[in-house]
């Protein structure tokens, strides 16, 4: 008969774990294993519950709305509902800047990232500040207009309006979900069951995913319901589950602490193997081939595991393209700091959401990019709240092979910082969707970087003379393949002649909501018959637009795949009928309510 011995060492290890997990979620006060006890728990009456509407809106990604109104805009979502229960397309609510799947299929759409894990699908996001700290017990959105987009929930430890930072900000996802298709558009009140967290917040944060909408989805209003003490848990049941086990697992896919991340990147003490078994007999190209499909905890994970695969995890040929916006909540200093040695031959880096809040400093980007700048050739910031004018000069400085810069809602960067940009003469890419770039800064990008083929400058509200930018444009930039002059307030008539004269490649244009623009004048007329190569235009609430420039864009932009036409008035169906006779690929976005 075998010995016994060894099967009561494997289930008493077995026994051990389990305690000191239980020791370990009782030390912190979890009680509420999530995947075990979730369902057999009750908060017993402490306290009373309270129920708040957002006291502000702290920050977001972008919006459908001008920064000078309410009309559309993430600020709606601040105080009490404006128009729910009604359902419908109104300008008091909430609304992104995108949905669907127009903005990935058009020439200034990029190419993503690899190693982006398949549960992170966020697009855009809006946080909001309460006024009380309480322990969540339910979040409503209300919906007002074809719902559905919101697949991220989370809440902050931080207290945005203490006069005492944290010494650690501490995201928690309360609820995600892959994007799904809602039937109808009608307004709904969306309330999903959400996990319960060990500390009280008054920040919480919606991410969104629209790509599967017919339509913007609208927002009207958001309430949290909490108590201001934390929820006694009654258990019902002891059973611990085996997959429980796995903190670091549970703390992927639900928490957003950095400590894990950042202790995975930092791994020294490696135990030795006398053989490494087949991976010795694997060529070296193959191995690295096989990780290259491993997401970047993945990959810290298995570094740990031996010698061999921590030398392929930590090769600088695997960091070639890194997306760190996936774990946005979990990057800091530290985190750049343990990646140094990985990305000295990055080309294309996304920091993008990262470092808000104290998360990252200057210094520490800054430290970071002297090291690992020198073959970057694509850097999204978007959203990136900590970069000051010393970033823009790093980044001019360390980058010299940059090619795209992306600053979008980089709302924080003082006008006079983006001078520096004009040192990147290699710029073929360049977005400053909302940001404060003043006129005299960008007429100098406009011209040193002369190889410039997509220009996004949506909602840049500080610029005074759009006429005299499409100028540069024209006579500088001859390259230029998309132009973004979204709510751009004063462009005429003259600014788009000097523009469609020197930019003849152009293949998308938008000019939605310019208010300035007038069919009267041929604008519309002139841009169809000088620019062929048009597959994207976007006349969007030009109330002018008339059957003649419809007309002029089917007869001389044959490639066109794109038209909006949303919000004008005097376009004839039959007209549009035609177009979608001659030219069925043709998606031409046009008002619902006509």
């Amino acid at each position: 008969m075998p010995p016994v011995f060894p099967m009561l060492t494997v289930l008493s290890m077995f026994y051990y774990m389990c305690l000191r997990r239980r020791a370990r979620t009782a030390t912190r006060g979890e009680m509420n294993s999530r995947r075990a006890i979730e369902s057999n728990t009750r908060a017993l009456p402490i306290n009373v519950e309270i129920v708040q509407y957002a006291k502000e809106v702290l920050d977001f990604s972008s919006h459908y709305g001008s920064e000078n109104s309410m009309s559309y805009t993430m600020w709606n979502l601040a105080g009490i509902p404006n128009v729910y229960p009604s359902s419908g397309d109104f300008t008091q609510t909430a609304v992104f800047r995108t949905y669907g799947t127009w903005w990935d299929h058009c020439p200034s759409a990029r190419l993503p990232f690899k190693r982006t894990p398949t549960t992170f699908c966020s697009q855009d996001y809006v946080e909001l500040a309460f006024e009380e700290p309480v322990y969540p017990t339910a979040v409503h959105i209300l919906e007002t207009y074809h719902p559905g987009a919101v697949v991220r929930i989370l809440a902050c430890s931080a207290n945005p309006y203490s006069q005492n930072p944290p010494a650690e900000v501490r995201w928690e996802v309360l609820w995600s979900e892959a994007p799904t298709k809602v039937n109808g558009p009608q307004a709904r009140q969306f309330t999903p069951s959400i996990k319960q967290i060990n500390f009280p917040t008054n920040l919480i944060r919606l991410e969104v995913n629209s790509s599967l909408l017919d339509y913007y989805t609208e927002l009207d209003a958001v309430v949290l319901h909490g108590v201001k003490e934390r929820p006694v848990l009654s258990l019902k049941a002891s059973m611990i589950d085996m997959n429980d086990i796995d903190e670091d697992e549970d703390e992927e896919k639900y928490g957003c602490g950095m400590d894990t991340l950042n202790k995975q990147f930092n791994i020294v003490a490696l135990r030795e193997w006398p053989s490494n078994g087949y991976f010795d007999k694997l060529p070296y190209e193959l191995i690295q081939l096989i990780l290259s499909h491993l997401t970047v905890p993945d990959l810290c994970r298995l570094a740990q595991t031996c010698k061999l695969l921590y030398q392929h995890c930590c090769d600088p040929l695997q960091y070639i393209h890194l997306s760190l916006q996936p774990y946005w909540a979990r990057i800091n200093d530290t985190s750049l700091e343990h990646l140094q040695s990985r990305c000295t031959l990055i080309q294309w880096l996304n920091l993008s959401w990262t470092g808000n809040r104290g998360a990252i400093s200057v210094s520490g980007f800054s430290r970071f990019l002297k090291v690992c700048g020198s073959e970057l050739v694509r850097l999204e910031l978007s959203c990136g709240h900590f970069l000051n004018e010393t970033c823009l000069e790093v980044i001019t400085e360390m980058c010299p092979n940059l090619q795209e810069l992306n600053l979008s809602s980089c709302d924080k960067i003082p006008p006079q910082a983006f001078n520096h940009i004009a040192k990147v003469g290699s710029l073929k890419r360049l977005v400053l969707y909302r940001t404060k770039v003043e006129q005299t800064a960008l007429l100098s990008i406009l011209n040193f970087c002369s190889e410039l083929q997509h220009l996004s400058l949506g909602s840049c509200v500080m610029i005074e003379d759009y006429d005299l930018i499409a100028s540069m444009m024209g006579a500088k930039c001859k390259k230029l393949r998309s132009l973004d002059l979204w709510r751009c307030k004063n462009i005429t008539e003259n600014g788009i002649a000097e523009l469609a004269s020197g930019c003849q490649l152009l293949e998308e244009l938008d000019l939605g909501w310019c208010p300035t623009l007038q069919s009267s004048t041929g604008c519309f007329t002139n841009l169809a018959r000088k620019l062929p190569n048009l597959q994207k235009l976007f006349l969007t609430a030009n109330r002018s637009v008339c059957d003649t420039d419809i007309e002029e864009l089917a007869a001389n932009c044959t490639h066109l795949r794109q038209l909006d036409i949303l919000g004008t008035r005097m376009i004839d169906n039959r007209v549009v009928l035609e177009l979608n006779a001659n030219f069925p690929n043709v998606f031409i976005k046009k008002s619902f309510t006509q």
